[in-house]
């Protein structure tokens, strides 16, 4: 099979879920659209490479991840004096419906982590990666990791307060 095509491939049946963990560490549709096609374009570069390579696809995807992942952390590196303080606080949606309030609700709240925080969760708890995995994708150790965590959770069930309790019930 050609390369372009096969990349093509790759790229339509994996863009989704890249989107996904991206909107989730940054918070924002736009900029996460930005990290999936600038790691899109990271990964074509090299595509030769990585299929040379005869991986059954696993590999290719941790490689996605890793490469998300270390463009998000580089350009909130890169942006951090970008962010705009208001005086209003938004309003906090109700915990009533279809989900659709759970996921704004939990959405906001890791938006006021740090971004190393925001990828230790969203790693863990989205792509259900082990202590382990999240390690070698963040290159620090897991203990390191397990503090990152622990604070973030911690820090989660702060920031949602009252609204814990109501959230997740049936």
């Amino acid at each position: 099979m050609e390369q372009g095509l096969e990349f093509e491939q790759f790229a339509s049946s994996r863009a989704h879920r890249l989107f996904q963990v991206a909107y989730l560490m940054c918070g924002d549709w736009h900029q996460a659209q930005d990290l999936v096609q600038t790691t899109l374009a990271k990964m074509f570069s090299v595509w030769g490479r990585l299929r040379r390579g005869g991986d059954d696809g696993s590999t290719i995807d941790a490689y996605a991840r890793k490469v998300l992942l270390r463009t998000y952390l580089s350009q909130k590196r890169l942006r951090k004096s970008s962010e705009v303080v208001t005086a209003e606080l938004p309003e906090r949606a109700s915990a009533s419906g279809d989900g659709g309030e759970l996921r704004l609700v939990m959405v906001a709240a890791l938006k006021q982590l740090p971004p190393r925080n925001r990828a230790v969760v969203v790693l863990r708890y989205l792509e259900d990666h082990s202590i382990e995995a999240v390690a070698d994708m963040l290159g620090m150790s897991p203990g390191a990791v397990k503090s990152l965590n622990f604070r973030s959770l911690a820090k989660l069930r702060e920031i949602l307060g009252e609204d814990r309790e109501t959230l997740f019930r049936p």
